[in-house]
């Protein structure tokens, strides 16, 4: 399976870069997870929004979810054949509010997320895990089909007890590290310390830092998860447009 980034910063976008969006390919199936904001002009660098098979949301935080408005009124607007008639959009049902937005006229429909077991949607089989976030949120493990490399997206997450255990035998973390070691608590995401932990405790063999903050020397988030690896472990950051096959 192939994952591209096509946005990757926490909180809001900047210089031209989108916050959390990642577009996963296999067999022909285009799922995007996540749609953050500044994702549609990003994501039409690399595939046309009407070519997308689906789209799942991990929570409903802006910076997850603020173009999916306006993916779906490409949807409805834009000419072009689309791959599939209606777009289903996968999330929780839990925020009825939120969730009942996910329909669009002709365009996009909401799709139930069934977190008490792995869901099949096309290729990949999706298994999820409850994170420690302000809003209900989810990690999620992708498996493709007739492949044994796994890729864990943690979403938005702090540490939680159980987070490690499922994130072990995936050979990609792609990891929320929004903080460096030295921020204090109260924190609602991962700092750079806690990702080198959770690549040590998991065994994974590559890492890639997203949900980056949009400010500050993001060569010291680097460093700082580099220091605190104990295993043979790659670290990159995300990046609009990099490239990961697993």
């Amino acid at each position: 399976m192939k994952l591209t980034v096509i946005g990757c910063l926490g909180g809001f976008p900047a210089e031209g870069k989108a916050t959390s969006c990642f577009l996963l390919e296999s067999k022909g199936f285009n799922l995007l997870i996540d749609c953050g904001s500044g994702a549609l002009l990003a994501l039409q660098k690399v595939l046309s929004p009407l070519q997308l098979d689906a789209a799942l949301l991990t929570h409903f935080h802006a910076d997850h979810i603020a173009d999916v408005g306006v993916l779906q009124h490409f949807w409805q607007l834009a000419p072009g054949v689309k791959k599939v008639p209606i777009l289903p959009i996968y999330a929780s049902n839990h925020e009825p509010e939120n969730f009942n937005k996910l329909d669009w006229p002709a365009s996009t429909q909401k799709q139930a997320l069934d977190f008490t077991k792995p869901m099949q949607i096309g290729p990949f089989t999706i298994s999820f895990f409850k994170t420690k976030h302000l809003v209900e949120t989810y990690a999620v493990r992708i498996k493709e089909q007739g492949n044994s490399n796994e890729l864990v997206y943690t979403a938005d997450t702090t540490m939680v007890a159980g987070l490690a255990d499922f994130i072990t035998g995936a050979k990609v973390l792609l990891a929320d590290t929004n903080f460096l070691a030295d921020k204090p608590e109260p924190r609602w995401h991962l700092t750079t310390l806690e990702t080198s932990q959770l690549a040590n405790q998991a065994h994974v063999q590559h890492v890639i830092l997203t949900h980056l903050p949009p400010f500050g020397d993001a060569n010291a988030f680097k460093r700082e998860v580099v220091a605190g690896l104990v295993n043979e472990t790659d670290v990159e950051f995300a990046r609009e447009g990099l490239i990961c096959e697993i």
